[in-house]
């Protein structure tokens, strides 16, 4: 079945307001998550029709969320790993370093490793 492609949008508006008016409109479209395009086209579809239900942009889309998911899970999976490594007892290593076992390794004890 064939979906139903919206009107393009050719016509366009020029409006003149102060510096401080669109710093403030685009604060909050920013702020609602909306472009300005779709604040002002949002506010002129209200306007011609009133008794129609507000329509408003997803927040979040189900791709952007999913996108997010898989690569948190991929992202742990591949640090794992070294988590694991981490956790493993390391002191007898750092007593090796150490050599004047004063519980601080300086750098020229590190150096001569």
């Amino acid at each position: 079945m064939a979906s139903v492609k919206p009107p393009k949008k050719s016509e366009t508006i020029e409006i003149r307001l102060s510096h401080e008016a669109k710093a403030a409109f685009m604060e909050r479209c920013r702020h609602e998550r909306l472009t300005a395009s779709e604040a002002i086209r949002l506010f002129i579809d209200d306007q011609l029709d009133p008794r129609a239900p507000p329509r408003r942009r997803r927040a979040v889309s189900w791709r952007i969320l999913a996108a997010s998911v898989a690569g948190a899970v991929f992202g742990l999976g591949a640090a794992a790993p070294s988590f694991a490594w981490a956790t493993q007892n390391t002191r007898p290593v750092f007593d090796q370093l150490d050599r004047n076992h004063d519980g601080v390794l300086s750098y020229e004890e590190f150096r001569t490793r």
